[in-house]
């Protein structure tokens, strides 16, 4: 029997067709490794490029390239150019919101 608190917290029933549950499931995965995280919380800050990320999380800029273009193909980061420069930049404030949920929610357990 569910308490009255967690029937508080219940959202209607959604009902997700394959493809919405693959992209959901292909959001998670990119979340799972602790390097895109790192790359993600850089980012909250701001616009930064290659060097810049490698610097703040003390990766190798290949490294970071290759996790980035994960990123980009799957939404949650942006870019945009500044003469021969690239700016990384995450999508939208709903990648800050999940991102800003999952540490809410492994500092409450």
């Amino acid at each position: 029997m569910l308490s009255a608190q967690s029937n508080k917290l219940r959202q209607p029933q959604l009902n997700v067709d394959a493809r919405s549950a693959e992209r959901v499931a292909e959001l998670f995965r990119a979340l799972s490794d602790p390097n895109r995280v790192r790359i993600i919380a850089a980012l909250l800050n701001g616009e930064l490029n290659v060097s810049e990320i490698a610097g703040a999380i003390g990766m190798s800029n290949s490294s970071v390239s290759h996790q980035l273009r994960m990123l980009r193909q799957i939404h949650l980061v942006r870019t945009t150019r500044s003469g021969r420069e690239i700016y990384y930049a995450l999508d939208d404030d709903h990648v800050v919101d999940i991102f800003s949920r999952g540490l809410d929610h492994i500092k409450h357990g």
